[in-house]
């Protein structure tokens, strides 16, 4: 089977987010794939919306013999398995939320999936946790790398690491 990089972010503000983000990457390994790399937990302010609470953010490096499709699927189970509910254009807090941010250098448009995430060269709760694990991965549509997408992002958004991450996480790699 052939195996491809992914590149996951978990996003969260509700519930025991430690115990929410160990049960997600238990759950991504499982049913996604191996875990090659891990970025420390960052936080955040909501992002397109208000909320009473920070969102935690994290990016995973994954290896999987999924289609980009399979993944989704898989994807959205987990998120259901935490409560989330999908409304079409509107953010909500949520206790999980997994965005497909690259599958390898795949560009792809369909009604389910974009690739890479659209979104991504403006969030700055992405790239950071991104930056620290694969900063010269370059975006295929773009040719930036994703330490340049961090350099350039207009996002303001303060984004602090959550101190001290083995404490929140551990044994997290």
């Amino acid at each position: 089977m052939e195996e491809h990089q992914l590149f996951l972010c978990l996003g969260g503000n509700q519930g025991n987010k430690s115990e929410i983000f160990n049960t997600t990457r238990k759950l991504i390994a499982e049913n996604i794939g191996t875990l090659r790399n891990i970025s420390p937990v960052y936080s955040s302010p909501p992002w397109g919306f208000k909320a009473h609470s920070a969102f935690w953010n994290q990016v995973l490096e994954v290896s999987t013999s999924l289609s980009p499709e399979e993944v989704l699927i898989q994807i959205h189970k987990i998120e259901a398995g935490f409560g989330r509910k999908r409304i079409a254009g509107k953010y909500l807090s949520r206790k999980m939320d997994i965005d497909l941010l690259f599958y390898d250098s795949l560009v792809m448009e369909s009604e389910l999936l974009i690739l890479p995430h659209p979104l991504l060269a403006l969030r700055r709760f992405v790239l950071v946790p991104l930056a620290d694990i694969a900063p010269d991965r370059v975006h295929p549509v773009t040719g930036k790398s994703v330490h340049q997408m961090l350099a350039e992002t207009t996002d303001p958004s303060e984004v602090t690491r959550v101190t001290p991450p083995e404490a929140a996480f551990p044994g997290k790699r």
